[in-house]
């Protein structure tokens, strides 16, 4: 009997593939459909993949740094991440693209 636990507890390495796979979708402008048949990808298994990976965990960071300092032109809020990192943006972001990021760093 074939052991299934790969299919059950996918590596972080998989997970990362099909972020990048579902990041590159959102960019592409393509339909689920047609990105998919061009690269010879399953339907349901990209379906399945999003699924998966929007029920993660929540964002463990969340930290709104706002310390009175008037925020430059180009940007409007800035989000200082657990390691120090600051994610600033921009006043007209795309809100796919912030969702896409934004789902990048929960993992």
């Amino acid at each position: 009997m074939p052991d299934s636990s790969a299919e059950e507890r996918p590596t972080a390495s998989l997970h990362d593939q099909w972020r990048e796979r579902i990041a590159e979708q959102v960019r592409s402008g393509l339909s689920i459909k047609q990105f998919c048949k061009d690269r010879d990808i399953a339907e349901h298994a990209f379906y399945s993949w999003r699924r998966r990976l929007r029920e993660t965990k929540p964002v463990r960071f969340a930290l709104v740094d706002h310390t009175g300092v008037q925020p430059a032109p180009e940007w409007n809020l800035e989000l200082t991440l657990p390691a120090g990192e600051r994610l600033r943006i921009g006043v007209g972001v795309d809100a796919v693209t912030l969702r896409t990021v934004l789902e990048v760093l929960r993992a």
